[in-house]
């Protein structure tokens, strides 16, 4: 087949489709977003019929593509690494569950938090949970990981993890497709309990996981993934994971690397090309984009008159993502940096689109609270998330997803009255309304404010599962129908919205107002789709 010019997250999109997958999930979250986009919009995907649609959260994501193994079909699930948090409690069991369909886990690590609160390191998790984990260092390798991580999974009988980071997500390399997998045929698993983790058997799964360590170890070894290369100098020895093999590739062009390289892309840790690798050299310098996974494993498993270096030894960064001019310091090479550029343009902050919804709201809200102590407005994440910055400065908290709720019901209890909440629409259905439920059974004294721009705008204008529900789930869970309020934020109704909050703020108990006006980006796509279509009624458009 001719090469494709794929970014990272395009490449595991079309081999997971290659792949034979009959289902993907996935909430969107960058830098993951792309992998469940691309199959939605292509085209052998819509005539194989995968399924593609959007869901709730990571967790209601992640076990439905539990349901579609456990119906023997292949199937990806995608996150990225703070969405596996959410997933965890499923993430964790279905280890233990083991699959029947192959189920390929993929994660989007985002080193130097590019667009994330934490830099955690999916591969720990992997860990905890003793299951496979590929690591691609190129888009060629993340494309047949995804097409082969299923055989994979099905072999080993547990999920199998496909770990990315952002630089790999969003860069682009050709890629050269291989022949296209059938889809599974409808199958139930063999053994009827084996999803049923009731202690006694869950205890029994439990030591059939323990007892395929070994085999995932050999899988590791035997991996093509994995390389072991003896070098002619016998001083520096040097482990390259994933992406972080590609920035030792540049440090040396089209010469000869002299160090001894063990380049590791599939977890857990070949145990005998380590051994290999310490036999064959007095110093190990480690290489991994994320946190000090293999440096601390291998400091426990090397001989103690080996000099370890990494992360943790401050060769390389504690934080941050890798490059090669980096990798290159930690080698002792010179790096030759040039001029500085001028600046031309002042850095600017992140801001709030022109015509934005979520403007109108805030700049109500302020003069609303205007007679209060600051600090009572709690957040989380969405574009909304840009109400702590200047000209607003609103909002005092954004911790996790559905955090504004739930803080908000805290700071009421412990006395910080009024306490009020910002979300977006498509958080809220994430993660908001078991806060919500709580404040309601509690009867807090909260204000909750839902900007609703009826899309998941912050990733790219993905469709809500909010859309045309709010209203109901408040009633629906209890919120007295007198104090669901709903108001469109436009410059012309600032006096209206600034009397609604004032009567809120003065009500006893949980109110919610709902600000409700489409996203501006998504709005003046959906007239240029209209226009389009228009145009050209033959064409469709996504």
């Amino acid at each position: 087949m001719p090469k494709h010019l794929f970014l990272g997250v395009e490449a595991i999109g079309q081999g997971s489709i290659d792949g034979g997958i009959s289902g993907v999930y996935a909430y969107p979250g960058t830098p993951s977003t792309e992998i469940t986009e691309f199959i939605q919009e292509n085209e052998l995907a819509t005539e194989k019929g995968i399924r593609s649609k959007w869901s709730s959260n990571e967790k209601t994501a992640y076990e439905a593509a539990l349901g579609m193994s456990y119906a023997g079909k292949r199937t990806m699930v995608c996150m990225k690494h703070v969405g596996l948090n959410v997933a965890a409690d499923a993430f964790v069991n279905s280890a233990i569950t083991g699959v029947n369909g192959g189920m390929v886990v993929t994660v989007a690590d985002d080193p130097s938090m590019h667009s994330s609160q934490n830099e955690q390191d999916s591969r720990f998790y992997a860990k905890f949970a003793m299951i496979p984990v590929l690591e691609p260092s190129n888009q060629q390798e993340a494309y047949d990981m995804a097409r082969e991580g299923f055989q994979v999974s099905e072999e080993a009988g547990v999920p199998v993890m496909l770990r990315i980071t952002t630089r790999l997500a969003h860069s682009r390399a050709g890629v050269e497709r291989s022949e296209v997998i059938q889809q599974n045929e409808l199958e139930l698993p063999g053994d009827p309990s084996q999803f049923v983790l009731l202690p006694a058997n869950a205890r029994r799964r439990y030591k059939g996981l323990l007892n395929k360590q070994q085999q995932f170890e050999e899988l590791s070894e035997n991996s093509k993934y994995n390389l072991f290369k003896k070098g002619s100098d016998k001083k520096l020895g040097i482990i390259a994971c994933g992406i972080a093999y590609n920035y030792l590739k540049e440090n040396f062009g089209g010469e000869e690397c002299p160090h001894s390289i063990l380049k590791i892309s599939q977890y857990p840790l070949p145990q005998k090309m380590l051994a290999e690798l310490e036999s064959s050299c007095d110093e190990v310098l480690v290489l991994e984009d994320g946190y000090p996974v293999v440096e601390e494993a291998i400091k426990g498993i090397f001989r103690k008159d080996i000099k370890v270096s990494g992360r943790l030894s401050g060769v390389l960064p504690r934080d941050g993502e890798l490059n090669a001019d980096i990798v290159a310091i930690a080698l002792g090479k010179t790096v030759i940096e040039g001029e500085a550029i001028p600046s031309v343009v002042v850095n600017r902050p992140p801001a709030l689109c022109q015509g934005c919804g979520h403007m109108d709201m805030y700049e109500a809200l302020n003069v609303a609270v205007n007679t209060y102590s600051e600090g009572r407005v709690f957040s989380d994440i969405g574009c909304y998330t840009l109400g702590a910055l200047p000209p607003y400065k609103s909002i005092y908290s954004c911790v996790d997803m559905g955090a504004s709720i739930t803080m908000a019901k805290g700071a009421s209890d412990a006395g910080l009255i009024p306490a009020i909440a910002v979300i977006g629409d498509s958080t809220f259905t994430h993660s908001g309304i078991t806060g919500l439920l709580d404040a309601v059974n509690d009867k807090s004294n909260i204000l909750i404010v839902i900007s609703d721009n009826e899309s998941v705008s912050m990733t790219g204008g993905q469709e809500s599962s909010a859309l045309g529900k709010i209203e109901s789930i408040c009633k629906g869970v209890g919120v007295d129908p007198n104090h669901i309020r709903l108001l469109v934020p436009l410059k012309k109704y600032h006096d209206m919205m600034v009397q609604t909050f004032n009567e809120e703020l003065a009500y006893d108990g949980v109110s919610v107002v709902v600000f409700r006006r489409e996203c501006i980006q998504a709005a003046a796509k959906r007239i240029r789709n209209q226009k389009r279509i228009k145009d050209n009624p033959k064409k469709m458009y996504i």
